[in-house]
């Protein structure tokens, strides 16, 4: 994906495919709330959930936004592939100058650390306050030991703003404390990168929807409402951690319900 001169790219380390309904569940009435969503799903009714990240080239900087899920291999999650991918657009770990976390959920800080050492040694690291008490400071173990190495690397945001030129943080709490989204810009042009704000385009089409994994469901579902409401019918690319391929996709309006298209 191009914005103005500056070129996202879609950064591949796996899958994990969950039955659909221990990833997504309908809160509003339908017999069948699949049926409209079929294409969503595997012949085995499985939601396919890609796991990667994004690079973004901006002035000196070479930016991270996720780092998937790292080296894990034990289905659903399987991972792995995440520095072969960046070799494969010709960047190494030590290019990396920022990496920045959407939210510190395990399978979007994978490879920010591997057995105890820092991935990208050059980098700074990034991430909302709001997540770093939640998920280190507070009472989630594995989370501080795996991020623990880059503790003294960290620079935190707490407000919505400019982190670089062309790259702006925006908050969009509910399914972490500090769950955000990056938005990308130059030239009039914008894309954003929702993290897992939202999980599949299915929770965009329709408000009746949630993730299993939010945190605070009814402060997530109420973000994503906003989103929905604000990218509808709008040219802006959307994309997120998650979402088939990595791929960036439009929202457009309609009567009974919106539609996504790529």
């Amino acid at each position: 994906m191009r914005i103005g001169s500056l070129d996202i790219l879609s950064i591949h380390d796996g899958t994990a495919k969950i039955p659909a309904t221990e990833a997504l569940r309908f809160v509003g009435p339908s017999d069948d709330p699949w049926a409209p969503h079929k294409q969503f799903l595997t012949e085995a009714g499985e939601l396919e959930l890609a796991m990667g990240g994004f690079l973004v080239r901006t002035g000196d900087r070479v930016v991270l936004i996720d780092t998937g899920v790292g080296s894990i291999n034990r289905p659903p999650f399987v991972g792995g592939a995440f520095l072969d991918s960046l070799r494969a657009v010709g960047v190494t770990p030590e290019d990396i100058t920022d990496v920045c976390f959407t939210h510190l959920h395990f399978d979007h800080v994978g490879w920010a650390t591997q057995k105890g050492q820092i991935v990208f040694a050059n980098a700074t690291y990034r991430c909302h306050r709001a997540d770093w008490a939640h998920f280190v400071d507070g009472e989630d173990p594995g989370s501080a030991r795996k991020l623990a190495p880059i503790a003294d690397r960290m620079e935190f945001w707490e407000n919505d703003g400019v982190l670089f030129p062309g790259v702006s943080v925006t908050g969009a709490p509910g399914h972490t404390p500090g769950s955000t989204i990056v938005v990308i810009s130059d030239g009039g042009e914008q894309a954003m990168l929702l993290g897992d704000v939202v999980h599949c385009p299915i929770e965009l089409v329709e408000d009746d929807w949630e993730a299993i994994f939010d945190v605070d469901p009814a402060l997530a579902r109420r973000t994503r409402e906003a989103l929905a409401r604000e990218l509808e019918g709008k040219a802006i690319p959307v994309a997120a951690a998650h979402f088939p391929g990595l791929r960036f996709g439009r929202l457009l309006p309609g009567e009974a319900r919106r539609s996504w298209v790529y």
